[in-house]
């Protein structure tokens, strides 16, 4: 049976959320919608100089603007931004409207992809040490997401045909 519910991907940042999403969405012909993207677009400069300009608080205010927006679009496939589901309205309304699908990966393998990033304004300063913690308290709210899917020794088309599969099963 087909669920008419939205897909949502959850994780943290360098997880896969947005190259996976696009992929799903022609695979079952739905429209994608990466919140990071439409945060942009709607502030005309990117996260970092969000981030720089005007902080992490205000950053966070127009992600869930935007993502709360968003989640309404039926039929569509969404990448969330790595805190986005750390947000108590935000998790809400997925929980109502979507499938949650937590890309969960080896803390090395996040670090690995993400440390050191210009693009990623929360770790651009931090240490190895304080990015292990951070993805240990997001993930005890990633585990409030309907599926979690072990990526580390899936490749792309795995993690996707294991999404379809549970998808088109509920």
């Amino acid at each position: 049976m087909k669920s008419n519910k939205n897909i949502v991907l959850i994780g943290m940042m360098g997880s896969g959320k947005s190259s996976i999403g696009k992929i799903l969405s022609k695979e079952l012909k739905r429209k994608f919608i990466d919140i990071d993207v439409k945060v942009q677009e709607t502030e005309g400069m990117t996260i970092s100089e969000i981030f720089k300009k005007y902080g992490e608080d205000y950053f966070r205010k127009i992600e869930e603007k935007i993502s709360l927006k968003y989640l309404k679009v039926e039929n569509s496939i969404v990448s969330l931004g790595g805190g986005g589901f750390t947000n108590l309205l935000i998790r809400k309304r997925c929980q109502k409207t979507s499938l949650s699908f937590w890309l969960n990966w080896k803390n090395e393998t996040i670090i690995a992809r993400i440390y050191k990033s210009k693009k990623r304004p929360l770790v651009m300063k931090l240490k190895k040490e304080e990015i292990n913690n951070l993805i240990k308290e997001r993930s005890k709210v990633y585990e409030l997401s309907d599926h979690k899917i072990n990526c580390d020794k899936l490749d792309k088309d795995q993690i996707i045909n294991k999404i379809i599969d549970i998808y088109e099963n509920k």
